[in-house]
């Protein structure tokens, strides 16, 4: 059986696989008037999906308005130009990632490594306008509200999203929940891997009933609990 185009996390609030087996996803919040805002483009192929999951729930090109991106990683904008130029929708990214979409280029990440060397040479996404840039503590006026969290470290503007009225974290990547576990993102895709651990305690202090991620499938069963004991753990928690 073929995977569903689009995953319902609650009414109007939508996950959408742009890669096998959830590893890269798109999030889609549609407003009662019928306008769509996305939340990160994918890779450069994306956007077929994309398009593809809003034709199934009831949404075309032109419904979408806005389109924000948590941070400038090609797999979160390598879709962002071609999505926008299909949409003619905005684009909004924290005020210190945006300078990479406009240019085009990846985030600095640790070049100690020779992993962090060679992504440095990996593909670039096009360049593409930035309409509005984000800051800490922002209240986005779509859904009823979405809250942008700053937690830098996986690229210097890197953001997670809490929708309040249902409850929903976007970890963005602060944190990972691939392969049926939680993990931090690639040091060698990291701009500061400590800060990364450091600034994602964050999340375990908000009130949310569902984690999504953007790699790997939501937690929907005392996702905060799954998140707060992960940082224990793992180092995040303060």
């Amino acid at each position: 059986m073929a995977a569903t185009p689009a995953v319902e996390l609650a009414p109007n609030v939508w996950r959408i696989p742009t890669f096998a087996n959830d590893l890269v996803n798109t999030f889609a919040f549609v407003d009662d008037d019928g306008q769509v805002t996305l939340v990160d483009s994918g890779y450069r192929r994306a956007p077929r999906r994309i398009l593809a999951a809003l034709e199934h729930i009831g949404a075309g090109p032109r419904d979408v308005t806005r389109i924000i991106a948590t941070h400038a990683h090609n797999d979160h904008i390598g879709g962002l130009a071609r999505m926008r130029g299909r949409t003619g929708a905005t684009v909004a990214i924290h005020e210190r990632d945006a300078a990479y979409v406009r240019e085009g280029k990846g985030p600095v990440v640790d070049r100690t490594t020779l992993g962090g060397r060679l992504v440095r040479r990996a593909p670039k996404s096009a360049p593409t306008e930035v309409d509005e840039e984000l800051y800490d503590g922002q209240v986005l006026e779509f859904g009823g509200g979405v809250r942008v969290i700053h937690t830098p470290g996986h690229t210097p503007g890197h953001v997670a999203l809490l929708h309040e009225p249902t409850g929903i974290l976007i970890t963005g990547d602060s944190i990972w929940n691939m392969f049926g576990r939680r993990t931090w993102p690639l040091k060698l895709r990291c701009t500061d891997i400590a800060m990364t651990k450091q600034t994602a305690h964050v999340l375990g202090e908000l009130d949310y009933k569902l984690a999504a991620f953007t790699h790997g499938p939501e937690i929907r069963d005392d996702a905060r609990e799954a998140v707060r004991g992960f940082l224990r753990v793992k180092g995040g928690a303060q």
